[in-house]
């Protein structure tokens, strides 16, 4: 059985590009379920397919991650994985759909694990927002602080991978890829076809689709008045050949190849090298050597 991913709410499953792509598990309401159950779920989770990658917002619940947290300690398991990229919802879900597109190919867990901070730099999260008041995922002037106040204000934001604000009048624009990307955005409630028309055109993507607004959007972007999109690179042998032109590594802890410099499952890094042990004591030594030859002159 291919890797476990993960979701945290069936509105971060979106649905599949094409037959391949694997179905996404829910763990749904895990800051109200009893605590033996969400151990039952994530046991059965690691013997059906020996590994998971639980993708997860940083909008949740603090209750949501501490669980994870405790589940995946009780169980002792390096063979949980929990990511939680710095991405705005939508953005979330379509890096968990191409892990799930990505599992269906023979990538190790370790690989696939580490794939999606490799993938995130290939993902344009933003939106089109009514206010800017109660925006902290991205620096707001005081100028806009105030705009936002004025009715019919819009602001076109991008939070990822460079944090970009904008006032909507005429010539504002927000730098897109430099690559072919298809987009996916998710009305909230703000009607506007600034990001169907303008934006997607100025961004040239080759394709166009709608998507729900996840319910965790209206937190992390600060208001409901908005429209969430997220530009991406949809197609499987484009993700798999950044994936695998990576050099592979071994982790010495835990044994799996992973590609990056720290394991996803059991989040140790490289050891020092001992020739970077002793370049690192070689200042140490030098000022130790320049201290006792400044005792001896003073004692002269």
């Amino acid at each position: 059985m291919p890797t476990a991913i993960a979701v945290t709410s069936a509105d971060l499953a979106l649905p599949p590009h094409d037959e391949r792509t694997v179905p996404a598990v829910v763990l749904p309401d895990l800051d109200r379920q009893p605590l033996d159950q969400s151990l039952a779920a994530v046991q059965a989770l690691i013997d059906q397919h020996g590994h998971v990658i639980v993708v997860c917002s940083q909008a949740v619940p603090a209750a949501v991650t501490q669980r994870l947290h405790t589940v995946r300690s009780l169980l002792e398991s390096d063979r949980i994985a929990l990511f939680r990229p710095s991405l705005p919802p939508l953005g979330l879900a379509v890096l968990a759909r191409q892990l799930r597109q990505l599992a269906s190919c023979d990538l190790s867990p370790g690989v696939l694990a580490s794939a999606g901070r490799l993938l995130t730099h290939y993902i344009h999260a933003g939106a089109l927002l009514g206010s800017v008041a109660r925006l902290d995922r991205v620096p707001v002037g005081l100028k806009s602080h105030a705009k936002s106040w004025v009715p019919g204000t819009h602001f076109g934001v991008v939070a990822h991978p460079e944090p970009q604000l904008v006032k909507l009048q005429p010539g504002a624009a927000l730098t897109g890829p430099e690559f072919a990307t298809w987009m996916l955005f998710a009305k909230g409630q703000l009607q506007s076809d600034w990001v169907t028309e303008s934006l997607a055109n100025s961004w040239r993507v080759h394709g166009l689709r709608e998507a729900p607004l996840p319910a965790e959007s209206p937190h992390w972007w600060g208001t409901g008045k908005l429209i969430e999109f997220c530009s991406y690179l949809p197609d499987l042998s484009v993700l798999y050949q950044l994936v695998t032109s990576v050099r592979q590594n071994v982790c010495h802890w835990c044994g799996i190849d992973v590609i990056g410099d720290r394991c996803v499952f059991c989040s140790a890094t490289p050891p020092v090298l001992e020739e970077q042990h002793q370049s690192l004591q070689k200042p140490r030594q030098h000022r130790q050597i320049q201290y006792q030859n400044r005792k001896q002159i003073t004692a002269g």
